[in-house]
């Protein structure tokens, strides 16, 4: 057993003894299935939070002969597979955290010289006996001891991405790590396994990558990954159950990243700390502050900051993914800025329709963060007095909620602001607050048509009022509240029970002006 040639499994071990603990040993079952085949590169990225040093600690403890890990994990799924047992610590297993060997060297070739002697250091010192052709070479050495011993090698690489985020803009440092992980791991017969985990996927130059062996497993498309990207919803359900949490609330704050096929699934370092603590908040940002991504948002590309508006009032942006760079500096497009914010957990990504979107309540609050100290004019008004406006409503205070709307209004190159679906955007972004306590629908059907807006209050907050919101155009407030009455809207909320406000709002092409009606429905 060595520090980094077959370490123990006391690191696994502290995940599965902890409090909030999600079996993910499904992922082993993968790895098996591609062991010594043309699939045994994989590159896996997903955010901060979202476990990827837990899954790489499991895969250590899972094959690393400097433990016996039966016992650890015979409680998981993966002691139920046929090949539990065939691969349960049978591999020379290299464990590296390329973080920790960055925060110890001055420079690119200070890091990587760190790893050979401290992995050959422990090689020297498992294998005293084998004829090294080259002492000082690491991967002749580790090919010398397979030739004798013909034990294959799992190589496990953690924030091995860390280099292009720390050496943002040194291209030559960059590439002179990546030619280091080529000669390391690439057309190596004795390495059975390499698994690297980070938040960016392999960086990209010209047209080829200089590790283009891996399969790449990310937020964009995360293929047979998928359940293994975060908590899925019946893992959260169970959990809800056991800490008695309400899981419509925390599906509301932490879930939204979608992977397809009906697959929901959760950011798992929110969900734990909300179980652990007992209260639905923002976990957030205390692993990363907004002004990450205030960075992002504020970059001076058309159309950016337009998509990021129309996002947080709920609508999903198309975009490009497949332009992207793979590192944090090079920014040629405005889908190049919301690729990257995918990879950060920032957005979500519906792959079949090919659009991104703010998965939930927890991420929203920061762009709304992020645009409140932002220069935006009066958009960043709107937001800071967005929860103002929304208790104005619930007060009855209509020239105050015009007033929240208008500073809310925004004009795009491709929403232009010349009828009421523009309208309901400008609403959706005056009112976003009110995500915080009500389910949000568009286009409701109701009983002779469609209501503009409609939020219904969530269990947890029943002694709100429902708010049915029609808007018009160069017509009049008054009139949006005859027309809810005239075509029953309100009869699409027949089961509610509680109280229900009707919201009629006007913008006066001429005037330039937002009016607002608020009347109590009677039941």
């Amino acid at each position: 057993m060595g520090v980094y040639l077959n370490p123990d499994n006391s690191k696994f071990e502290e995940a599965v003894n902890s409090a909030v603990y999600i079996d993910k040993t499904g992922l082993i079952e993968y790895t098996n299935s591609v062991l010594h085949t043309m699939q045994h590169n994989v590159c896996v990225s997903r955010p901060r939070r979202f476990g990827k040093s837990m899954a790489a600690n499991m895969l250590t403890a899972y094959y690393s002969r400097g433990c016996d890990s039966r016992e650890l994990f015979s409680k998981y799924r993966i002691s139920q597979s046929d090949d539990f047992t065939k691969h349960l610590n049978q591999y020379d297993t290299i464990f590296l955290n390329i973080q920790e060997f960055l925060s110890r060297s001055s420079d690119i070739r200070g890091l990587i010289e760190r790893i050979k002697r401290l992995v050959l250091r422990d090689l020297k010192k498992a294998y005293p006996d084998i004829d090294y052709f080259d002492d000082t070479d690491l991967a002749e050495s580790m090919q010398d001891i397979y030739a004798e011993t013909k034990c294959p090698f799992v190589v496990i690489i953690d924030e091995w991405d860390c280099i292009f985020r720390e050496y943002k803009m040194n291209q030559e440092a960059q590439e002179m790590y990546l030619d280091f992980l080529r000669d390391f791991l690439k057309d190596k017969g004795y390495i059975y396994l390499a698994y690297m985990t980070g938040i960016l996927p392999i960086k990209k130059y010209g047209t080829h990558s200089a590790l283009n062996m891996f399969d790449e497993f990310s937020m964009i498309n995360p293929g047979p990954l998928a359940s293994y990207v975060g908590f899925t919803e019946e893992e959260v359900f169970k959990l809800c159950e056991r800490y008695g949490m309400d899981l419509e609330e925390v599906k509301s704050w932490y879930d939204g990243y979608s992977f397809g096929e009906g697959m929901s699934v959760y950011s798992p370092r929110s969900v734990i700390s909300c179980m652990q603590f007992g209260k639905i908040g923002n976990y957030w940002n205390q692993t990363e502050t907004f002004e990450a991504l205030k960075v992002y948002i504020d970059m001076n590309f058309d159309g950016l900051k337009d998509d990021i508006l129309s996002m947080i009032a709920g609508e999903n942006v198309l975009s490009n993914t497949e332009g992207f760079a793979n590192d944090m500096t090079t920014f040629r497009t405005e889908d190049d800025v919301l690729t990257l914010l995918v990879h950060l957990g920032y957005l979500g990504y519906d792959y079949e329709n090919k659009c991104v979107f703010i998965p939930n309540n927890e991420v929203r609050g920061e762009y709304v963060n992020a645009v409140s100290v932002s220069d935006w004019g009066e958009i960043s008004a709107a937001l800071k007095n967005s929860a103002d406006t929304l208790n104005a409503i619930w007060q009855g205070r209509a020239s105050q909620v015009a007033e929240g709307i208008r500073q809310a209004h925004f004009e795009t190159s491709h929403i232009q602001y010349n009828d009421e679906n523009a309208l309901s955007y400008t609403v959706s972004l005056a009112l976003y607050a009110a995500r915080n306590f009500y389910t949000i629908h568009r286009e409701l059907a109701g009983g002779k048509g469609f209501a503009d807006l409609v939020f219904l209050p969530r269990k947890k907050f029943s002694d709100k009022p429902a708010l049915v919101v029609e808007l018009k155009w160069n017509q009049s407030a008054e009139g949006a509240i005859r027309q809810i009455r005239r075509k029953e809207y309100c009869r699409s909320l027949s089961e509610y029970k509680g109280n229900i406000l009707l919201v009629g709002v006007n913008y006066d092409k001429k005037t330039r002006k937002h009016t607002c009606v608020i009347e109590q429905s009677i039941k």
